[in-house]
């Protein structure tokens, strides 16, 4: 007699798993209808919540705002490749031109020659200054 009582007070008790299950499910239907707002241990937590919000709000923010500023270094680091090719080429280009002979080669449409006689330099003395002036 002992067995079918034991039997009928674990058949009547829910198990540990089907609670879990149903305090879930009527917590997610609190949730779902918006009842668990008026309950007064949420009233108390409201504060608390709003900061937890605000907090999540923030940080998906902060996720954007990151990704954004990564696409930016991205853009610039790319552009600065492109502009430092650009430099170099153009820098290239500019000793070629102003070699001597490609300078002369580009004066002999206007009619201007190559100087054959080397340039002289001119020395000036510098004057002479009494002792104390110098």
């Amino acid at each position: 007699m002992s067995e079918t009582k034991q039997d009928k007070d674990t058949s009547n008790t829910p198990s540990p798993k089907g609670r879990a299950g149903e305090g879930l499910a009527r917590s997610l239907a609190n949730v779902v209808s918006g009842s668990f707002l008026s309950q007064e241990s949420t009233l108390k937590n409201f504060p608390f919540i709003f900061y937890l919000s605000l907090l999540a709000i923030c940080y998906i923010a902060y996720g954007y705002y990151s990704d954004d500023q990564v696409r930016k270094v991205n853009q610039l680091t790319s552009q600065i490749k492109e502009l430092r090719t650009q430099y170099i080429v153009t820098k290239d280009s500019l000793v070629i031109k102003s070699k001597q002979t490609e300078v002369a080669k580009s004066l002999v449409q206007t009619g201007i020659k190559e100087s054959i006689v080397p340039p002289k330099k001119i020395l000036i003395a510098p004057p002479n200054l009494p002792k104390g002036e110098e």
